[in-house]
């Protein structure tokens, strides 16, 4: 990690998480563990995006595991992930979240180099696991099964072709009503033309926000999620959203 930067003053610290090589090969692990302390606020991000390369046979796992004390505040920001042709990447990420604590989460996936046709994703595997708990109770359990030669990554119930898809989960501190920023969001989407699509709803009886993108680009679907993050804290955290000097270099 580098030093930790404070562009909002002493209430919010920024932290840039460094993975030196700058990808993932067959064989790799990589284990990234955050603790927020009760009452603390922290933003992470990357510099860069993650790449996993083709494997020579072996698979690699990335894993997250963030956790996040009563009163606490974590904002999970990552550069997008990108998965080149040939990868076997496996992608675990858990939240847990004590009673207070709330948490805001961005997660984009982006199949081969869609700027290149011959760049795709046609034999490329990967495993996809998110988990929200609060208190040891599951708020949101996902698995992705992600194949090149896979219906999902074709099929009109799953990416339909779609090089691209993306994730916002937002869980606030205590429950509240999250129609009028489910119907924000909503309209940001809206707008999305052409391929692109978004969407947003609550799950767990309203516990959690969740917002997504499928579509062909990163930086369309990015800032559409980064839109709808910047919506959710001000409402959610009561702070407008400042970017991570890093996401302009």
């Amino acid at each position: 990690m580098q030093r930790p930067f404070f562009p909002e003053g002493p209430g919010v610290c920024h932290v840039y998480v460094l993975h030196p090589p700058g990808g993932i090969v067959g064989g790799d692990r990589l284990r990234v563990s955050a603790d927020v302390d009760a009452g603390a606020h922290a933003l992470l991000t990357t510099p860069a995006a993650t790449k996993a390369y083709r494997t020579a046979g072996a698979p690699s796992i990335v894993e997250n595991r963030l956790r996040v004390a009563g009163d606490g505040v974590l904002e999970w920001l990552p550069q997008e992930t990108i998965l080149y042709d040939g990868c076997d990447l496996s992608l675990h990420t858990r939240v847990d979240l004590a009673a207070g604590a709330a948490f805001l989460g961005i997660d984009v996936v982006c199949f081969g180099l869609p700027a290149r046709a011959d760049a795709g994703f046609a034999r490329g595997r990967c495993r996809q696991d998110v988990e929200l708990w609060r208190d040891g109770v599951p708020l949101v359990l996902e698995r992705g099964r992600f194949d090149g030669v896979g219906a999902v990554q074709g099929s009109a119930w799953g990416l339909a072709g779609a090089p691209v898809m993306g994730t916002l989960f937002a869980a606030p501190a205590s429950p509240v009503d999250l129609d009028a920023l489910v119907t924000e969001i909503r309209k940001g989407a809206d707008q999305l033309t052409g391929d692109d699509l978004g969407a947003a709803t609550v799950l767990s009886g309203g516990a959690v926000l969740a917002c997504r993108y499928v579509g062909p680009s990163v930086e369309r679907g990015g800032r559409f999620l980064r839109d709808a993050w910047a919506l959710a804290r001000r409402t959610l955290l009561g702070r407008d959203a400042v970017a991570p000097r890093i996401w302009a270099t």
